[in-house]
């Protein structure tokens, strides 16, 4: 019986490829020992209004947070991010199937009392996960002994968990070293993930939004998950 195991670094409002890597695996591995990275989808992600698409972006303090490890990385609740995002999902999402029932669940998430950026992407993945009702098993990469770095990580959380195939994202090409889990006896699968086109507000269709749009606008009317 096939063992897969995948892993991704906390991501704010993830997009469904995130979600549908975690379906298919058995063990996911919530990367929070890696480093922040600028101008990625960690601490920002896209919504959909009636002018076209908009980011929605976690401020971050400034100072070391490129040297340190995501578990070290801190919001910066100096801005009103939370209320400014409330704010914009629901203008955007009024309209949308079952709104006040879904906006209600969703809101206690923005009021969660922590300032660490891993701490608030795990709790909001809980979230999503119970909607989506996706039940892999998980662990925070914080929590595991100490292992390697890039391909020797992968390889690593892989034994660690022993699992016999990992499902990779497509950039795993660049630096997963093929030959190390050949000889460990570990398969490598590569995601390959397209949305489905699903009914979204204000106009035509926009891939590679974040699980929200999906989730207002479709969960809950019968269809199932697009993948």
């Amino acid at each position: 019986m096939r063992r897969v195991l995948s892993a991704h670094q906390p991501a704010y409002l993830p997009w469904l490829g995130y979600f549908e890597k975690i379906a298919r695996s058995d063990w996911f591995v919530f990367l929070d020992t890696v480093q922040f990275e600028r101008n990625s989808f960690i601490n920002r992600n896209r919504i959909k209004g009636a002018g076209g698409t908009q980011w929605l972006t976690i401020p971050v303090l400034q100072k070391g947070h490129l040297q340190s490890t995501l578990l070290a990385t801190q919001i910066d609740d100096s801005q009103p991010w939370r209320d400014k995002h409330l704010r914009a999902i629901a203008q955007n999402y009024a309209r949308a199937p079952d709104f006040r029932a879904k906006f209600a669940r969703l809101e206690p998430l923005y009021r969660l009392e922590t300032s660490n950026l891993a701490d608030f992407c795990w709790a909001q993945l809980q979230f999503w996960l119970a909607e989506l009702q996706i039940d892999t098993r998980l662990a925070r990469s914080s929590q595991l002994p100490a292992m390697g770095r890039k391909s020797d990580l992968v390889l690593d959380l892989c034994r660690h968990f022993d699992a016999d195939h990992y499902f990779s994202g497509a950039l795993g090409r660049s630096y997963l070293r093929e030959q190390d889990f050949a000889a460990a006896g570990i398969a490598i699968d590569y995601q390959s993930f397209a949305p489905v086109p699903y009914p979204q507000l204000h106009g035509e269709f926009e891939p590679g939004l974040a699980v929200l749009d999906w989730w207002m606008n479709c969960a809950g009317s019968g269809a199932g998950l697009p993948f």
